[in-house]
């Protein structure tokens, strides 16, 4: 799990495949679910995404992930203090653990937005020609002055 450690059921599945040779789906999903049960892995279930197992457990922290390319890393708890322990209103409960997952975008994602963006305001600029007027909604297009060209030579031919 070090070497992925934050891991789908499928991403575990290719890495034993790899080591081991031929193994079942259904084996993956009951191996992470016998070492969840007894606490050598942990379960993150993000919302809209598949499980994710880490073997960082014992402790309260959380995770970040990107909204683009999915990448997730772990968040310490605030240093000297466990705000997130402390419920506005714990109905009593004796809370052991908070889940927290930000959503965001990674250095790499937002990086390479903006270098795109910035590509495409590049190529958007260079493919206008220099000097093109904006479009004047008061003054006719080429369509409209064909239009008008037309019914005038009718007009015309209807007075000879």
């Amino acid at each position: 799990m070090s070497g992925r450690p934050h891991g789908t059921a499928d991403d575990i599945e290719k890495i034993v495949r790899a080591e081991i040779g031929a193994i079942s789906r259904q084996a993956v999903y009951d191996a992470l679910a016998a070492l969840t049960d007894k606490g050598l892995l942990r379960r993150i279930p993000p919302a809209g995404s598949p499980a994710r197992y880490e073997d960082r457990v014992g402790d309260n922290h959380h995770h970040l992930i990107c909204r683009t390319c999915g990448r997730m890393v772990d968040v310490d708890c605030a240093v000297g203090d466990t705000p997130c322990l402390t419920a506005a209103d714990d109905s009593g409960y004796e809370v052991d653990e908070a889940e927290v997952i930000y959503w965001g975008r990674c250095p790499e994602c937002v990086a390479a937005t903006s270098a795109s963006s910035r590509r495409l305001k590049s190529d958007t600029q260079r493919a206008k020609p220099a000097g093109r007027p904006a479009f004047d909604p008061e003054q006719p297009t080429s369509r409209a002055m064909s239009h008008q060209k037309e019914t005038a030579k009718e007009e015309k031919d209807r007075r000879v």
